[in-house]
């Protein structure tokens, strides 16, 4: 029993309690759940095995099989209130009785006329808009509010970035391609002789590794949190062909706290890996120590180099060009995403983005989720 609730009368002890829970399934459908037979068989099937009179129980039965999604919880408490708010003399009611009117979903991204009320709209409203999320797309990530970049960390850890392969000098058989000798013979042993058929193989594809160097100077400061968690998504996906580093005043390496399964606990632990945070920018000579200490070691060797800054440059630009130069050299392909070459009026004029923009084989925007989406195609394609 509920702690507080007293028990049910007799009569209505012995009521059928079946009407009450499918309608409050109902209630739920109308607040905008994806509630299912499948889910309101469940719900039941967990009531029957628990205490129907008791308010807690029920609360947890519905909980864990109606709802799928954080942002469900809400309105699920809301109209659990509705439904089975106790009455004014004491005594905990979950039998067919009619809860107030349902509440109304909302949208927040339609502005309503003044002068457009519908009469009778007496219930609460619950704003919910359906083009949220495809809006949340497409907000500058530095000018988010701290409940959208909330939201923003669960869209991001939906992304499933597929790496980009490349040819394998190893082959394996297949459909199309050379004569493989070895399994036509083989087979034609098996036949006493006879040639049968004819076996091809083909090259085989690996994966190819992916770089990513993030800016993380004062002036990608409102960028470099998204960014960072973007990575992580992106190393936790092919942890084995993904390096990633930060870009200041230094280099640092985080590919392995990246490869942290929660996101918040690498996130921590590349904070407190990265000395520079929102300092200088000194991208000549960090470029500098990359190429030199992992670039010409394997890590860029025909790789796909993702620069994510801004071209901020406080160094010499003719040091940084002759990095791009090398870094062009080694790599399959560079692409540098700026988080300001999606705005209007953008031009590339900054002295890092002219020193490098030579040696460029993409120059992306970087300052929405939407763009980075789009980044996830062109690596996927390189």
């Amino acid at each position: 029993m509920y702690p507080g609730a007293p028990a049910l009368a007799d009569e209505e002890a012995d009521a059928d309690p079946i009407p009450g829970l499918v309608g409050f399934t109902a209630v739920l459908r109308n607040a905008g759940l994806p509630i299912t037979t499948d889910r309101v068989a469940a719900f039941l099937s967990a009531v029957d095995e628990l205490d129907v009179t008791s308010r807690m129980q029920t609360y947890w039965a519905g909980r864990l099989t109606l709802c799928s999604d954080p942002d469900d919880l809400p309105r699920y408490d809301m109209a659990f209130d509705a439904w089975f708010d106790p009455p004014r003399g004491g005594r905990t009611r979950i039998v067919d009785e009619r809860p107030p009117p349902p509440p109304k979903l909302a949208s927040l991204s339609t502005s309503q006329d003044p002068g457009t009320d519908e009469a009778g709209d007496d219930g609460p409203q619950i704003k919910a808009a359906a083009s949220g999320t495809e809006v949340l797309r497409h907000r500058d990530l530095g000018d988010m509010t701290p409940a959208e970049r909330q939201h923003l960390r669960s869209l991001l850890a939906t992304l499933r970035p597929d790496p980009p392969t490349r040819s394998s000098r190893r082959l394996r058989p297949g459909r199309h391609g050379v004569p493989d000798p070895g399994r036509t013979l083989r087979a034609a042993l098996r036949n006493h002789g006879e040639l049968r058929e004819l076996y091809l193989r083909s090259a085989s594809k690996r994966p190819r590794k992916v770089v990513m160097l993030i800016d993380v100077s004062g002036s990608m400061e409102p960028y470099a949190d998204s960014l960072l968690r973007f990575a992580h998504v992106v190393v936790r996906r092919s942890p084995g062909s993904v390096e990633a580093f930060t870009l200041g005043t230094r280099l640092t390496r985080v590919t392995r706290e990246l490869r942290m399964r929660d996101p918040e606990h690498a996130l921590h632990a590349a904070g407190k890996a990265i000395p520079d945070w929102s300092g200088g920018t000194r991208l000549g000579e960090v470029l500098r120590a990359f190429v030199d200490r992992w670039g010409q070691r394997g890590a860029a060797r025909r790789a796909v180099v993702v620069v994510f800054s801004d071209g901020w440059e406080r160094g010499d630009t003719a040091l940084l060009a002759e990095q791009m130069q090398r870094l062009s050299r080694l790599a399959h392909k560079v692409v540098w995403v700026n988080p300001h070459a999606g705005k209007d009026g953008y031009a590339p004029v900054q002295g890092g983005i002219v020193a490098a923009l030579p040696y460029l084989d993409e120059l992306l925007a970087g300052h929405s989720l939407g763009t980075l989406e789009r980044l996830l195609e062109v690596v996927k394609h390189a």
